[in-house]
């Protein structure tokens, strides 16, 4: 064997520590974005990003290696958010529940992610034109439209209502009135979101005035 041969030292891969690191760094980043999103809900976009660290249970050498600014954190809470609500709809859709009860249940899954309280951040703080963003929700509108005609088409869904009218619902429903704590509403969001899908049941039993709402209405304009 050469001398340089013997000197140069192996090159081997500790096939479980470098695995364990990566997956360490996704877990950190991972609770990097759901402590923020916890923490936009209750403050607001300006919270402090070392009280989003602390809560993360990482320092903010961490926070900023993931995340340079507080708009890439913004970005990626915005995609969790419109991912973890498409989620929510496609496991409706896949559980066999008769149509109404896929609806509701995906209805009551959604208001859990608190997007009224996080609707005026990600509408002036994120880019309304971003690819990951608008194929999110491009995703959600076909699976929720799907959900929602799969019940007219049942008649258990009143005719005169669409997509757009159920994502107003939850919006105001996880919107903070003025004055009070996010956390007052949480024992009752799901309850008036109960009486809203009560009365998107068929056989309707008013006229609704104007038309119905779709995602369309809400889409960024160029």
């Amino acid at each position: 064997m050469s001398r340089t041969a013997a000197a140069e030292p192996a090159r081997t891969t500790d096939p479980v520590r470098a695995p364990r690191l990566r997956a360490d760094a996704t877990r950190n980043r991972e609770r990097i974005i759901l402590a923020a999103r916890e923490a936009f809900v209750e403050h607001g976009a300006d919270a402090p990003l070392d009280e989003i660290a602390k809560r993360a249970g990482v320092g903010n050498a961490t926070l900023y290696r993931n995340f340079p600014d507080r708009s890439a954190l913004i970005r990626e809470v915005a995609l969790l958010v419109k991912n973890r609500i498409l989620a929510a709809a496609e496991a409706a859709t896949a559980e066999g529940a008769g149509p109404f009860d896929a609806l509701q249940r995906f209805a009551h899954a959604a208001v859990e992610e608190q997007v009224g309280a996080l609707c005026p951040i990600f509408s002036n703080r994120v880019d309304p034109f971003d690819p990951a963003l608008v194929g999110a929700r491009e995703r959600l509108a076909t699976v929720v439209g799907g959900l929602m005609t799969r019940a007219r088409e049942a008649g258990e869904l009143r005719a005169d209502v669409d997509h757009g009218d159920l994502f107003v619902a939850i919006s105001q429903l996880t919107r903070p009135l003025p004055g009070t704590s996010c956390h007052l509403l949480d024992g009752f969001v799901h309850r008036h979101l109960q009486l809203f899908l009560d009365g998107l049941r068929a056989p309707a039993r008013s006229t609704l005035p104007g038309r119905a709402a779709t995602f369309e209405d809400f889409q960024p304009q160029h």
